[in-house]
């Protein structure tokens, strides 16, 4: 029989102003010392900072419970651990509300919610580029990170309005992802859905995204880690991506291994881009004339509909990948206001990338645009241009 530990009876209170970190912690504490069991959170607002989930411990969302995150930035702990280098996190932060380190066989379940607080972090009353909040000074937290954690599961919870990248998965194996809901207030900049960096072994499916930033990110960020290691063996299956910037994103000119990943059953929408495979010198580290291997990338059965680009491969001129390639789209309904691209630089070919069964309908000049390229296949595609 599995244990539970309710976190009422170590002093949650469920009233959304009480602080419950070292309430809900305990409990969490205590299931782990047990040998595992569920940690129970019952309906109501229990307000919390920072929350490590330890081995062996269910998380378990009850349907109305809510856990929100503290708008306070002292309530954040720096997620740190040895071989990876925190300092040097993306958004210059590396604070989360929950997080793992070395952690395996947890989970985080049920119908309930975890809300970051997210659009509090912001200054809404300023926007920048038009469309975004401005970025605060301060640092603002992820809702989730996970570092070298394997064999644990997320389901049906929603995980919404969180401050920065919602989930950061790092050098994590035998996840899995399943009829979650994602969403964020799409005015907040950099707030990602998923990003797996240098992750192996992961399914995504039947789940909803809807961000400011891009939905399912590819990553091997190796300037963060002692180790390297691909990101390998993903599939993302069955899901809804609403973005402001990207539905997907494969990879940044300064990765490391991204390979053997499909994608499956997609709807994308939103006003910018869809599926980008995009390699500017901006995202290059200092020293790094670029680094990322990115092959064996399929994506198939895809509706697009988008006011940017619906799949774009490029690579800024001066950046030299050592691959980017083998890459195929099939069976893609798409709506766009500007042309699929396929284009490398004269240092970086972009080797054999098939569409086959494709409709592109652009309101712009071009449907499709390629260059420093070579074995692109085209196989049953349908191209119109300037559609209103």
């Amino acid at each position: 029989m599995e244990r539970i530990f309710d976190i009422q009876n170590y002093g949650a209170c469920a009233d959304g102003r009480t602080l419950n970190t070292s309430a809900i912690q305990q409990a969490v504490d205590a299931c782990h010392a047990a040998g595992g069991g569920r940690v129970y959170c019952g309906p109501g607002d229990y307000r919390i900072g920072s929350l490590m989930i330890k081995s062996r411990v269910d998380l378990h969302l009850a349907a109305g419970c809510r856990l929100v995150g503290s708008t306070n930035h002292s309530d954040y702990v720096d997620v740190t651990a040895p071989g990876f280098r925190h300092q040097s996190a993306p958004e210059q932060t590396s604070k989360s509300l929950l997080y793992a380190v070395d952690a395996h066989d947890f989970s985080i379940i049920g119908p309930g919610e975890v809300n970051g607080s997210g659009p509090a972090f912001y200054d809404t009353s300023s926007i920048m580029w038009g469309r975004f909040y401005a970025k605060p000074d301060a640092p603002r937290p992820r809702m989730l990170m996970a570092y070298r954690c394997r064999d644990f599961r997320i389901e049906d919870a929603a995980f919404n309005d969180s401050p920065c990248w919602t989930f950061w998965l790092m050098q994590c194996e035998g996840v899995n992802i399943h009829r979650i809901k994602m969403r964020g207030d799409q005015k907040m900049i950099n707030n990602d859905g998923l990003d797996l960096d240098m992750c192996r072994n992961v399914t995504v499916s039947d789940s909803f995204f809807k961000t400011g930033d891009d939905c399912i990110i590819l990553r091997s960020m190796r300037q963060l880690y002692d180790t390297e290691r691909p990101c390998e063996n993903i599939t993302v299956s069955n899901c809804v991506l609403d973005s402001w910037c990207q539905g997907v994103r494969v990879g940044c000119p300064g990765d490391g291994v991204i390979r053997n990943c499909t994608f499956n059953n997609l709807v994308i929408t939103g006003p910018c881009n869809g599926i980008v495979f995009n390699n500017p010198k901006r995202y290059l580290p200092e020293g790094n004339p670029g680094s990322a291997d990115i092959r064996n990338i399929l994506f198939a059965n895809v509706v697009i509909d988008c006011a940017n680009r619906p799949v774009s491969l490029d690579v800024e001129e001066g950046v030299a990948l050592p691959y980017l390639g083998d890459v195929s789209f099939s069976n893609f309904r798409i709506k766009s206001g500007k042309p699929m691209t396929v284009q490398g630089s004269p240092e970086t070919i972009i080797r054999n990338v098939s569409f086959s069964n494709v409709t592109v309908e652009t309101s712009g000049d071009d449907a499709i645009v390629c260059r420093h390229c070579e074995g692109i296949r085209l196989s049953n595609v349908q191209l119109a241009n300037r559609c209103a």
